[in-house]
């Protein structure tokens, strides 16, 4: 992208915004069909046109290439992965639904699996976009780490709430991991877990807009619609580390590792 008529930071700024908005196509055309879902009149319920609509995108996604078909796949695990999370929350009072539709079970609407697909889409596509590189990448502790945040975001119901121990754990596993990006014509690093950070504060903004729209609702919100309490913010960056593990495993020997990790070079 040629922006030689700015300054070079807000070139390079600009250069970042447009690849994360790439990056972040799926997630965007999501909400725009969440936007236009609560105003114009449907056929059908809207849940259900909203499944409709999640799976004739991904399949449009796929037909213009925009993702492979190995990159389908991996984000159709996702879907599988967010729906049975989303069954046990909801069933728990995390959070609730509040509309009808056909497509539903256990209280579920089928199209939320799009929304954690969505995540997962904005990872896969962002490795590739940005041509992501690890450096001191302890595949096994994070991965370990991960696996406990995941199975704490459930057992917590019941057993003592560990986040606030196991931020500070992942923070340990990550500290010296680096993840490197290309802008432009520039290389580019920045701590793993400060990463993990921002895109949790992405999704914490993307949730309020999403919930504004009825797309699910807290407890809190049951009434008006009210922010979502800031303490989410550090939820998705915690539920953050589970996709990105979720995508490096995936992708196997295609994760380069620049330290002496036990992932594979290319």
């Amino acid at each position: 992208m040629t922006l030689s008529f700015l300054p070079f930071p807000l070139a390079q700024l600009v250069r970042f915004g447009v690849l994360q908005a790439r990056a972040c196509a799926f997630a965007v055309c999501m909400f725009t069909g969440f936007a236009l879902s609560a105003v114009v009149p449907l056929p059908i319920p809207r849940y259900d046109a909203l499944l409709v609509y999640a799976v004739a995108l991904t399949a449009l996604f796929w037909a213009l290439r925009l993702e492979s078909g190995r990159e389908i796949a991996a984000i159709a695990g996702f879907h599988v992965v967010g729906l049975a999370f989303e069954l046990f929350k909801v069933q728990m009072g995390s959070w609730s639904y509040p509309e009808q539709a056909w497509t539903v079970v256990w209280g579920v609407p089928l199209y939320s699996g799009f929304m954690y697909a969505a995540v997962g889409s904005y990872i896969v596509r962002a490795w590739r976009l940005l041509d992501l590189e690890l450096e001191n990448y302890r595949s096994w502790a994070v991965t370990a780490v991960a696996v406990a945040i995941y199975a704490n975001f459930l057992t917590h119901h019941w057993l003592p709430d560990l986040r606030v121990a196991l931020a500070v754990l992942l923070i340990a596993v990550t500290w010296r991991t680096r993840v490197y990006f290309t802008v432009g014509a520039q290389r580019l690093r920045m701590p793993l877990a400060l990463s993990f950070l921002l895109i949790g504060v992405f999704l914490w903004v993307a949730e309020n807009i999403a919930t504004l729209f009825d797309a699910w609702r807290y407890p809190h919100q049951a009434q008006v619609w009210a922010l979502v309490h800031p303490a989410k913010l550090g939820a998705w960056a915690l539920l953050v580390t589970v996709s990105f593990v979720l995508v490096a495993l995936w992708k196997g020997s295609d994760v380069r590792d620049r330290g002496g990790a036990p992932q594979v070079s290319r």
